[in-house]
């Protein structure tokens, strides 16, 4: 039996994992230039980490835009985790810890945007979300 377990990351502390799991998924897979993906913006993101059975598997980050606008980017499955929906739960999760930052938006959480894929993640799921906040489309 697996177990699934989504937690905030600690920068400090799960940085290595991250990057591991992201330099794996984007750069060697899918061929994607490391300038790209890391962006100097990683420290002032909220990050994600998906364990299965312990082992770190997938990650996303949650970087505000603005006050009203959450962009939920960098979403990364490895390919011995993937068709177990992990992908999917770090969204629904993602989507959870934007939940506490609305209170202090005027009128609460306007938009929350999902990056487009580099290139077709092998992993597709289609979540489509409807909130009081907010309404995104994620693929």
């Amino acid at each position: 039996m697996t177990h699934l377990t989504i937690e905030l990351a600690d920068f400090a502390r799960d940085f290595a994992k991250i990057l591991a799991i992201r330099s794996k998924v984007f750069h060697q897979e899918q061929q994607v230039d490391p300038k790209l993906d890391f962006d100097g913006q990683d420290e002032i993101c909220l990050q994600l980490i998906a364990y299965l059975d312990g082992e770190a598997v997938g990650t996303t980050r949650i970087r505000y835009l603005n006050q009203n606008t959450a962009k939920i980017e960098r979403l990364a499955v490895l390919p011995s985790a993937r068709r177990q929906g992990i992908a999917k739960k770090l969204m629904l999760k993602a989507l959870e810890a934007v939940s506490p930052f609305t209170a202090d938006a005027p009128q609460g959480m306007s938009e929350a945007i999902a990056q487009e894929n580099v290139t077709e993640q092998p992993e597709t799921t289609e979540i489509i979300i409807h909130a009081q906040e907010y309404t995104a489309l994620f693929r």
